[in-house]
């Protein structure tokens, strides 16, 4: 199935910047969509709750007046992320907020609900449910998601453990709508591996918040800078979800990343961490596996213009890989 022309026809390169909790706000977001990709952030960031009102005006009005200067290079669309869980009591006031707004496209997690679903589609919108494994994908289409965003291994955050060749593979077997694929995506040539895996977007998170707009502690950007993918740590005690957090934050809050414990799942608390004095997000820092790619702290823009460039290194790159290849047994190709 085609992308819905919101997904398709005003992106300069085929990335949704990930919400990404505390971090991502208006500033980060409008940067995003000028520089040609989905920019989102979780509706919980606004805080107090009357905040997300402003913050919608903000976005969908920064983002008309760069769309009436800059015709040539319009923005592109933004989006918003509910956490449909129970605990989650701000969600009715939310889904109205991005509802009045007229979200472009909404991104729900922790939960799938038929009532939230139709009330994005009743002005249009479009609705992706990020997914940990194939059961929970059926549960969302079943429910009324357009699209899916597959969160696999050494995904930034709250994450699963399939391997992204696995959970795409097994998605792709029966669904044919939009994929957004997560995790560790921080260079062009992931953003076109994710496409040749099958999916149609990718979901970059973590190179986003090594940038000068991210609401993100200063150490918290240098630490990404300085670390890589073995500096990663996946545990369920500070949410009791499991996520994906920088080791090195975790020493700092005086824990042995090595000898963690369990959460019990039922203490669920998303910034209250979860069975620890620590607090995720806060003194815990989540990031993802790819961050081994961020050598620095550029602007957002900057970020989107070294992926789209690499992006097409990557797809010229491939193009001569496939040319040499044709025709010949690929170990005479080598050679």
């Amino acid at each position: 199935m085609a992308l819905p022309p919101v997904l398709r026809d005003r992106l300069r390169l085929p990335v949704i910047g990930s919400p990404l909790f505390i971090v991502s706000g208006p500033d980060l977001v409008i940067a995003q969509c000028k520089a040609g990709i989905v920019g989102s952030f979780p509706a919980l960031n606004a805080r107090p709750a009357s905040l997300l009102d402003e913050w919608l005006h903000r976005i969908t009005e920064e983002l008309a007046a760069w769309d009436r200067d800059h015709p040539e290079t319009p923005s592109a669309p933004f989006a918003v992320n509910h956490i449909v869980h129970k605990t989650n009591d701000r969600l009715e006031h939310d889904l109205e907020a991005s509802t009045r707004w007229k979200a472009p496209i909404v991104i729900t997690s922790l939960g799938a609900r038929e009532d939230v679903n139709a009330a994005v589609h009743s002005y249009g919108g479009v609705v992706l449910h990020d997914v940990i494994n194939d059961r929970f994908a059926r549960k969302a289409v079943e429910k009324g998601a357009d699209g899916l965003i597959p969160v696999a291994a050494g995904a930034g955050g709250h994450a699963g453990t399939l391997s992204p060749f696995a959970l795409i593979h097994s998605i792709r077997e029966w669904f044919d709508g939009p994929v957004a694929l997560s995790g560790s995506i921080a260079n062009g040539h992931a953003v076109l591996g994710a496409q040749a895996m099958g999916a149609d977007l990718a979901y970059v998170g973590s190179a986003f918040i090594a940038t000068q707009e991210a609401n993100a502690d200063a150490a918290y950007k240098q630490m990404i800078v300085a670390s890589s993918g073995e500096d990663i740590v996946y545990t369920n005690l500070f949410t009791g979800v499991h996520g994906n957090y920088l080791r090195p934050s975790i020493e700092k809050a005086g824990l042995d990343p090595d000898n963690l414990p369990q959460s019990d799942a039922s203490a669920m608390n998303f910034g209250s961490g979860g069975n620890s004095k620590a607090k995720a997000w806060r003194d815990i820092w989540g990031c993802g596996q790819g961050i081994g790619a961020v050598k620095d702290v550029p602007t957002a823009g900057e970020l989107v213009a070294r992926l789209a460039a690499e992006y097409e290194q990557a797809k010229a790159e491939l193009a001569a890989k496939v040319a040499l290849t044709a025709g010949r047994p690929l170990a005479l190709a080598a050679e």
